[in-house]
């Protein structure tokens, strides 16, 4: 079951959600719009590794706004810190940038119960498009968990992604053992 608005406040005054900064404005009647972070990461070479560390290059984007264009792929960051305790955080792109040819994730739209950070996006575009930072780029959706959770994310030792950081994080494949 989705979350309505009524029951993601309630969860915020509660503490088992958390969105920093949170704007009243920017909750919908089930989800919270995000925001694009003011860095951009792209990767340093052509041609990725699954059994290397890819790593990428970060940069600020200017106030006259970045143009992404189809031939790159880029890392973005939520403006956003957000913390989901109870429940499972789903980001989807906004409708708005998704009819500008915005892709804001390749496939990790979903969080897990104990998600506790920024939300690195995967950007892909159609057409060159210019982007702001600050700008509406997604929505979070929360989901409610059937039975107690065991390990949540942020209480895992195998978890990747659990360094907060406000810029975007490359792929963490390479710790995996295959």
């Amino acid at each position: 079951m989705i979350l309505t608005d009524q029951e993601i406040l309630e969860c915020i005054k509660a503490g088992s959600i958390r969105v920093d900064p949170f704007s009243r404005e920017c909750l919908g009647s089930n989800s919270y719009d995000v925001h694009l972070g003011k860095t951009l990461g792209v990767y340093l070479d052509s041609v990725l590794d699954a059994k290397k560390h890819n790593r990428i290059d970060t940069f600020e984007i200017p106030e006259e706004g970045f143009l992404l264009t189809p031939d790159n792929f880029y890392l973005g960051v939520t403006e956003e810190y957000t913390e989901t305790l109870k429940h499972v955080p789903f980001l989807e792109g906004k409708s708005s940038v998704g009819r500008l040819g915005i892709d804001i994730h390749a496939t990790a739209g979903k969080g897990d119960v104990g998600f506790c950070n920024y939300w690195t996006l995967e950007i892909s575009v159609k057409k060159p498009v210019r982007v702001y930072a600050g700008m509406p780029i997604g929505q979070l959706i929360y989901f409610e968990v059937k039975g107690d959770i065991i390990t949540p994310y942020n209480g895992k030792s195998s978890a990747k992604y659990n360094e907060v950081t406000p810029r975007p994080v490359e792929s963490m494949m390479w710790k995996n053992q295959f």
